[in-house]
């Protein structure tokens, strides 16, 4: 791993109010599990299907149907907790969360309060350079999802989809430990990271795959700190959560007008009321939604159609060693082992894809040169097409070609930019466009000089404001350059032209 001193960052203070007040945040992020089939049915999961078609009899309810337990959901459970540092639980069970819904055809949610399949664990949180946040994992819980609810399709009548109903979601619950909305933003950013990763929720919050509930309070200066000694959440403040987010740049915006919400009415002598709030993005406020209920409320009890969760070590040994190298650790190898920066190693790691492109890129070659090429030029490429790197349509053989004609001396920088928008727009083996399009760098350094001489013979009056002032001589070197179409050796260019004014 990388040996780096992390720096924890300051809490959110928030301004313009009559005191100091800082921001507690804690999260419920609902993943969906990539899985094929449900959490207790063989009913598809695919996204987009025509509503009710991907609905079995246990998803509706019918009478005498029984639920059965998705093997693979399981297992994508677990390798979420080992993923995330979690402790495994070899015993779980799932409860009954009763409430009424026209989306929920069984009248209960089948969950796991009380016994969840992964235990305590922990994210490390970049918040830039040398700066990070450890976020503690509460747990991870097994559960189906509700199905959807449309209300804007008639003016009189409300519709139902139940294709969602029954697929199974893993619900993270992190620790109040989050600071700041840049810090909760950050948290579900680096939490989908990983996630993507390990290949068990593909993170598409646009199709609602990943949601966050956050959970917002406000206390004053010292009060988490007296929480952190005695696990008294009294000290947090009365906390209201922002339901069903699934934007980072909505999420930043909902807690900080949550946080200025709840010091208003402090300030003014009133008190908060725990409830469930929703966002409104278009006036950019949040809105009661329900008061908070608490889990008396939910009636919960074990389902009695499913018996308690039983797992060997053994399994779950044998899904740790499948685990492949997570975010953290490739961006610490990048750094020690290619020489890359740890900002252009992160970026490098963001997506998983991203990093496997790089790394064939970068297979043999000099790692600081393949990330340069990788970030600046393809990277801005597919960002001006507004393409990411699965569509992109140089291979990385092709860009690994190019960097090899760099090294060779074959091309120049500039020669390489040219060559890299033809190999991007038209495709074609990079060696083989530079010798049939003539664009081979000039190393031939009679040829060289011949335009060196040429040039200093043309110009005589720069010749003696380069000789007084030696720093003019790249005027030479630009000069030549143009002269030879950028064909020319630039480093054989700057030598000869050295000599060639007595420099």
């Amino acid at each position: 791993m990388l040996d780096l001193t992390y720096e924890t960052p300051k809490p959110k203070v928030i301004a313009g109010a009559k005191h100091d007040w800082e921001l507690v945040i804690g999260m419920e992020v609902h993943a969906q599990v990539a899985s094929n089939a449900k959490l207790f049915s063989g009913a598809s999961t695919t996204f987009g299907a025509e509503p009710n078609s991907n609905v079995s009899f246990v998803d509706a309810a019918m009478p005498g149907m029984l639920p059965v337990i998705n093997e693979f959901c399981v297992a994508q459970a677990v390798r979420t907790g080992l993923g995330l540092k979690a402790a495994i639980n070899l015993w779980s069970a799932f409860d009954r969360k009763n409430y009424f819904y026209p989306d929920l055809p069984q009248g209960y949610q089948i969950s796991q309060l009380y016994h969840p399949i992964v235990g305590e664990g922990e994210i490390l949180v970049d918040m830039g350079p040398g700066v990070a946040r450890l976020v503690r994992i509460e747990r991870i819980h097994l559960e189906q999802d509700a199905g959807k609810s449309i209300h804007d399709m008639d003016p009189n009548m409300s519709f139902v989809d139940l294709n969602r109903t029954g697929v199974a979601l893993m619900e993270i619950v992190s620790r109040p430990d989050i600071r700041g909305p840049e810090e909760a933003a950050a948290y579900v950013t680096k939490l989908r990271q990983i996630l993507r990763y390990l290949g068990t929720c593909d993170g598409n919050m646009q199709n609602g795959n990943l949601r966050a509930d956050v959970n917002v309070s406000v206390c004053r200066p010292g009060a988490y700190e007296r929480y952190q000694d005695t696990q008294d959440f009294s000290h947090l403040g009365t906390r209201c959560e922002i339901k069903n987010m699934n934007s980072m740049r909505f999420i930043q915006q909902a807690i900080d007008y949550e946080a200025r919400r709840q010091i208003a009415i402090l300030e003014a002598g009133g008190e908060i009321v725990q409830e469930t709030r929703l966002y409104d993005p278009d006036k950019g406020e949040t809105r009661s939604m329900r008061s908070k209920e608490e889990a008396h409320d939910y009636r919960y009890f074990p389902d009695p159609d499913l018996l308690p969760l039983e797992i060997e070590q053994a399994w779950v040994d044998e899904i740790a060693a499948s685990l492949p190298e997570l975010p953290d650790a490739k961006k610490a190898r990048f750094v020690t082992e290619l020489g890359l920066s740890e900002y252009d190693a992160g970026v490098l790691t963001a997506e998983v894809a991203n990093a496997d492109y790089f790394e064939k890129v970068a297979g043999g070659r000099d790692g600081k040169m393949a990330a340069n090429w990788v970030i600046n030029e393809l990277f801005g490429r597919l960002k001006k097409d507004d393409a990411d790197i699965t569509a992109s349509p140089v291979s990385p053989a092709q860009l690994g070609g190019i960097i090899d004609l760099i090294a060779r001396g074959d091309i120049s920088g500039k020669i390489a930019k040219d060559l890299f928008e033809i190999v991007y727009t038209e495709g074609g083996d990079p060696a083989e466009i530079v010798e049939t399009r003539g664009m081979k760098q000039v190393t031939d350094t009679g040829a060289i000089e011949a335009a060196v001489d040429q040039i200093i013979a043309e110009n005589p009056a720069q010749v003696e404001k380069a000789q007084a002032n030696p720093k003019l001589a790249g005027w030479f070197v630009g000069q030549v350059m143009k002269a030879t179409g950028g064909k020319a050796n630039p480093k054989a260019v700057n030598d000869i032209v050295q000599q060639k004014l007595g420099l």
